[in-house]
């Protein structure tokens, strides 16, 4: 099969970009450009699978903290998008491209733990869980982000944190007896 088509260009990062890109990569031992782009990435799909989770569990919820529930997961579901969206454009910002469609996105990050059960408290808690795995991972790509001196990924790192945190705070206290 041929692709018989145009292909735009703009996408592909100029020489001069490579240039700069394996400048600072000689420059920072350990982590390389690459990586923070492959840790954004990896990322960006983690938070776009708590997006899918968190509508469908606000979807689906049932019980006597429905209405508190249903609002919290609302805006947790637009603010996983939101962050979606940045951790997208970091990389977009570094002259690299995203997943085409949804199966590349969710191969960027196999380990994501899916809810099995309608039952309101067991999806709440996987949810928990992946808010604080998400979390761990932001603070990962924060490190990361310092040592190739990204300061605008570190900071956003460290927002997503507290991001993550809050909400699994709130889960925590919500579902204590």
């Amino acid at each position: 099969m041929t692709f018989s088509g145009s292909f735009n260009t703009a996408s592909i990062p100029s020489e001069e970009s490579v240039n700069q890109l394996e400048e600072l990569e000689q420059e920072t031992e350990g982590a390389s450009i690459q990586d923070l782009i492959s840790g954004l990435v990896s990322l960006s799909s983690y938070v776009h699978q708590l997006y899918v989770q968190s509508h469908l569990i606000h979807l689906n919820i049932e019980g006597p903290l429905f209405l508190p529930i249903h609002e919290f997961l609302k805006e947790q579901y637009e603010a996983h998008i939101d962050q979606f969206d940045t951790l997208a454009e970091f990389v977009r910002t570094m002259d690299f491209l995203m997943p085409m469609c949804q199966r590349g996105l969710l191969n960027s990050y196999k380990g994501f733990k899916h809810t099995k059960s309608y039952e309101a408290r067991e999806s709440l808690t996987v949810y928990l869980k992946n808010l604080e795995a998400c979390g761990f991972m932001a603070k990962d790509l924060g490190k990361l982000a310092k040592d190739v001196e990204a300061p605008d990924v570190e900071n956003y790192a460290a927002d997503l944190v507290k991001a993550m945190f809050k909400a699994s705070w709130f889960l925590k206290s919500t579902l204590r007896p």
